[in-house]
């Protein structure tokens, strides 16, 4: 069984309004996100790629050795649809997010002066190179980290549409046993546990989704139940800390065992960043290295 992905404004709207009752701290946060998430849903609509091809011989090597289909580096992007979502991003960053306010501005601005390319922008995410945010951290004052946050959440429409036909590559009847995404080779960022029990693991990054086994560190295949822990609160038992003493790493997690309401996972991923905060406590370190969601 998968999770449907697939979810429209409304529902949007009803996991938002569900999530604030139970902790209405986060309710600035939620509404900022409300707004990116119905943004790019809509976006998703407007999505025109062709599909990435993989020669027989290719995938037949991939699957033996056990690589991800493609490295992030070679998603294909829609660039009219993402430049248009980036456009909405700054608006609603601007207006709602006190921290990257001033960023959003400024990429706003950098974008109408012809400064700032925004395809250059989408090709360095992609290719992870560092140095080029950095540059326009530079020379334009814009946060690197903000920059990158607006470009990923602009692409991100295209790289589900992406990851969903990629999927229809992979062998249904050998199911993928290692920890990492296999249609992009990025870490897991979030996890969630069926009703049946079951463990579905989604990439940090395109945001595909694979079972696990239950005891498993995707992060150093460890499999040692002795070193292998969980941790959560009796105020929320529908979320949990998955840890590995072996490398020090934890994922977070929510169990629909624990709740009725709907779960949206991307959601769930950043209305949970409490317990970032206490697996950081508690010396662990997350097993993606940079959170660009």
């Amino acid at each position: 069984m998968t999770v449907d992905l697939a979810i429209t404004s409304q529902q949007i709207r009803q996991a938002v309004a569900a999530l604030k009752k139970l902790r209405p701290a986060y309710a600035d946060l939620l509404n900022f996100y409300e707004k990116i998430f119905m943004v790019q849903e809509d976006s998703k609509g407007q999505i025109n790629l062709d599909p990435i091809e993989i020669s027989t011989e290719t995938l037949a090597l991939k699957c033996k050795e056990k690589f991800s289909l493609i490295g992030i580096s070679e998603f294909i992007v829609d660039q009219k649809a993402a430049t248009a979502l980036l456009k909405q991003l700054c608006q609603i960053t601007e207006t709602g997010n006190d921290e990257m306010a001033d960023a959003a501005r400024a990429i706003q601005n950098a974008l109408a002066s012809t400064r700032l390319n925004q395809k250059a922008v989408f090709a360095a995410l992609l290719n992870t190179e560092d140095a080029y945010f950095q540059k326009i951290e530079k020379d334009m004052g814009i946060e690197k980290k903000a920059l990158a946050f607006m470009a990923y959440n602009s692409i991100k429409p295209s790289l589900v549409h992406c990851a969903e036909q990629l999927a229809s590559y992979l062998d249904a009847d050998n199911p993928w046993d290692k920890g990492f995404c296999p249609v992009c080779g990025s870490a897991p960022g979030f996890s969630l546990f069926e009703d049946e029990g079951n463990r579905i693991l989604f990439c940090g990054f395109c945001w595909h989704q694979w079972a696990a086994q239950r005891i498993y560190c995707p992060f150093c295949e460890n499999q040692d139940s002795n070193s292998i822990h969980y941790y959560f609160s009796e105020q929320e038992k529908n979320y949990r800390i998955d840890v590995c003493d072996n490398c020090k790493t934890y994922l977070k997690a929510i169990d629909q065992r624990n709740t009725d309401r709907m779960i949206y996972p991307p959601l769930e991923f950043v209305a949970s960043l409490h317990l970032d905060i206490k697996a950081q406590e508690m010396g662990f370190k997350s097993g993606i290295q940079l959170t660009l969601q």
